[in-house]
């Protein structure tokens, strides 16, 4: 009988599967491999192949990354370093083709090139925001910021100019799934005025209205909401909801905040949440007296 500590998870994974079956985590012995028991309970599985990796690294390897671009040796070399870091990859060259794997594989995460052959990279974001907020890590070669800014105000969550490394592209990915991923505590739900923002279910609601967000909207929102009337400059909601700081990526605060008043506020033109706060950053406002 082996006994595993308790930060260990076992994997079952059968030959010809492309994913694992089950995912046990706390386990507490195993008699062989073909009775697992877990919390004292015989699940009675029949396997062929069974490994043990730390909890830390169960994110890392059940991950599925849809990577786009044209390019082959940039797809090439992003698969090699993704796959190094424990990512699961699926790739399409053009815009189709990645509306079709994205509808089939359900990836986790995309990297879209924004320069795509035939429906180029807005076209796609576009499609997949209509649906999904799935992150989207943009590849641009467009030297203008203000072409850059267009992606992100079409929904997605950060960019990466070309040429780039790929250990950063991997670890913008890893930065991203690691605020996706934090657990607030049980049951916290912020309220500010008719905004209820519930951490755990990862849910807004404006006057009982859901409103859908992507992971780096969402995380702003919340920066900004455990301390209403706060100013916060670009740089501190960038590292505070961001958790690292990017080259180049101050300005691009403007473009989620404008997507977060065009989804969250009654009239847009006219913030009651999100204010400005000119030459300094902003602010979430909470309607009534301070005191």
């Amino acid at each position: 009988m082996i006994f595993l500590p308790a930060d260990f998870i076992a994997i079952i994974w059968n030959p010809g599967q492309e994913r694992p079956s089950a995912t046990v985590g706390g386990l507490k012995s195993i008699k062989n491999t073909r009775n697992i028991y877990y919390n004292g309970n015989n699940l009675n599985a029949s396997i062929s192949l069974l490994f043990y990796v730390p909890e830390d690294r169960q994110v890392i390897m059940t991950r599925k990354i849809l990577v786009v671009d044209d390019e082959p040796q940039i797809v090439k070399v992003l698969q090699l370093y993704l796959d190094k870091a424990g990512f699961q990859v699926v790739t399409a060259p053009d815009g189709l083709q990645a509306l079709a794997l994205f509808g089939r594989e359900k990836p986790d995460f995309i990297i879209l090139d924004l320069n795509l052959p035939g429906m180029d990279g807005m076209d796609v974001c576009k499609a997949v925001r209509k649906e999904s907020n799935v992150p989207i890590l943009m590849l641009t070669a467009r030297v203008e910021e203000a072409d850059r800014l267009v992606g992100l105000e079409l929904g997605a969550d950060d960019y990466v100019v070309k040429p780039f490394s790929p250990r950063e592209v991997v670890a913008r990915v890893r930065t991203i799934f690691r605020r996706s991923d934090v657990q607030p505590a049980e049951g916290e739900v912020l309220r500010i005025d008719e905004l209820e923002i519930d951490l755990e279910k990862h849910t807004v609601r404006e006057a009982g209205r859901l409103v859908e967000l992507t992971p780096t909207e969402f995380n702003l929102l919340v920066t900004m909401a455990r301390k209403p009337r706060r100013v916060f400059s670009r740089l501190q909601l960038m590292e505070q909801s961001q958790g690292d700081a990017y080259e180049g990526y101050e300005r691009t605060i403007d473009a989620h905040i404008k997507n977060l008043r065009m989804k969250l506020e009654p009239d847009a033109r006219k913030p009651k949440y999100i204010q400005t706060v000119f030459g300094l950053g902003y602010k979430l406002e909470v309607a009534g007296d301070e005191n």
